[in-house]
């Protein structure tokens, strides 16, 4: 098996069909499959003629382009393991993961940190010529092998790196029913960056594993032009992070005639927003929660609407249970452990380097998600909160100590603590806390130049001291009921 094989395979049944659209206001850059398949495969033979061998690692350092996904295919049919990033990222925090991961090659897009490592640099102009190469064979092995490596924030408050098998694509199949409601004739048109993984899966990759047709807006496209661009280029589908779809209902728009639906994850999906676009485009908004360990597992679709107040259904294929203290799954009505089972297709190979990690998160045949959570008669899930203080910031999970970390090491910054607090419905910032002389500009500064730009701060605030728990442990839920502006 081959992963990015699978997810071309569709494709090759309708060469000329369009693949991809990157669509602006004046200009649209259109791939067909044939041309998607050709410039991945050539992507391959590119990563191979440049000296790199089956398990390698390929570390991502690209910008809003397509040569972000044909990068990322290219590796996997080559069988390099990619390790895609946000651009984001300064050059402290990329630096981190590189020496966690030990890339053999970086591709480095114009503009973007690069970190302190010895690794050979690739750049963006010279991976884009590969598209034009001879196209390499896919590499086939093992589904269990490794195909890719992600980043996200655990609640060692640590970003870690999850790998991921060729397998896991299989897994996404489950989504096209359990959340997409996915079809062939499809246009399925996201909202995010090439280079947020949430768009490499549900904006590109799924779409393409269908055979439909994926729309990327261009880098710099207003989000009050979606929908104009989204009428256009004829979306059915429209997705993006919950905050996304607040912005458009701010501005003035016609309903897009040909949308059945929109699609949001990332962030908790606030009831009053999905009954505003209700109301607004006479379309529903179904939400999906997962972790990067599994992607999602959880969702509500246009076959089964999640019941409001919470998070939907169990995908078709899926294993969840509510799990008591000893492991037990619970019976409804009953709170405890949000788990899947192990033997899921889609759940993760380990955390790299992090054995012990890895089996802490696992009771008997389950794995733990982190978020504590009850089910009813019918099957549909409430969420009930996080084990753990971890953030959302515009749709990535920050773990707290990643930013006090940073901020902690600033002159003057004495205790330093962060939180998530709730400005809104359904609308929540970070907020820094410290007790030092320093002032807040500084540490404001500071973090400009220290943190990628959704870590840092929104909102400083100057306390004499930190609350803490009774074993010494800073209370951030003292923080957030003290300073939220706006019931969590």
């Amino acid at each position: 098996m081959n992963l990015a094989e699978h997810v071309l395979r569709a494709g090759a049944s309708h060469p000329d069909k369009l693949a991809l659209s990157v669509i602006g206001p004046s200009r649209a850059e259109r791939w067909s499959y044939a041309r998607l398949t050709a410039a991945i495969r050539g992507t391959a033979t590119g990563l191979i003629r440049a000296g790199l061998q089956p398990g390698d690692r390929l570390l991502m350092r690209l910008g809003n382009t397509a040569a972000f996904p044909v990068a990322y295919l290219g590796a996997i049919a080559a069988g390099v393991v990619p390790i895609p990033t946000s651009a984001m990222l300064t050059r402290r925090e990329i630096t981190k993961i590189a020496a966690e991961t030990e890339p053999a090659m970086i591709v480095a897009g114009h503009g973007i940190a690069l970190p302190d490592h010895p690794a050979r640099l690739l750049t963006e102009a010279d991976l884009v010529a590969f598209a034009d190469l001879p196209p390499a064979d896919y590499m086939q092995g093992d589904p269990d092998r490794l195909a890719y490596i992600i980043y996200t924030s655990g609640s060692s408050g640590h970003p870690r790196a999850v790998m991921h098998a060729h397998r896991a694509i299989l897994a996404r199949q489950m989504m096209f029913e359990g959340w997409y409601g996915l079809r062939e004739s499809d246009r399925v048109m996201h909202a995010g960056a090439f280079n947020w993984t949430f768009t490499l899966g549900t904006g590109l990759m799924d779409p393409w594993t269908m055979g439909a047709t994926a729309l990327i807006p261009a880098d710099g496209t207003a989000l009050e032009q979606l929908p104009l661009l989204a009428a256009r280029h004829g979306a059915t589908i429209l997705a993006g992070a919950p905050g996304i779809f607040r912005r458009i209902l701010r501005a003035e728009w016609q309903p897009v005639a040909n949308l059945r639906h929109g699609l949001v994850a990332g962030e908790r999906l606030d009831p009053g927003l999905r009954a505003d676009w209700s109301a607004r485009t006479g379309t529903d908004l179904h939400e999906a929660m997962g972790a990067s360990e599994i992607s999602t597992f959880i969702s509500g679709s246009p076959s089964r609407p999640a019941p409001a107040g919470t998070a939907g259904y169990s995908q078709p294929g899926r294993h969840v249970a509510i799990l008591g203290d000893e492991g037990q799954p619970l019976p409804p009505g009953t709170s405890g452990a949000l788990a899947v089972r192990r033997d899921d297709p889609g759940l993760f190979l380990g955390y790299l380097g992090q054995p012990g990690e890895t089996a802490s998160r696992f009771r008997g045949d389950w794995f733990l998600t982190g978020d504590q959570a009850q089910q009813d008669e019918d099957g549909a899930i409430t969420l009930l909160g996080r084990a753990d203080d971890i953030m959302n910031a515009g749709g990535f999970r920050v773990a707290p100590p990643e930013i006090e970390e940073v901020l902690s090491g600033f002159p003057g910054a004495g205790d330093v603590a962060v939180a998530e607090l709730s400005v809104g419905p359904g609308s929540s910032i970070i907020a820094a806390f410290w007790t030092g002389p320093a002032k807040a500009r500084d540490l404001r500064g500071f973090a400009e130049s220290n943190l990628a730009r959704y870590k840092q701060p929104r909102e400083y605030i100057w306390l004499d001291t930190l609350p803490r728990t009774a074993t010494g442990k800073i209370n951030r839920r003292a923080l957030r009921a003290a300073h939220s502006k706006a019931p969590a």
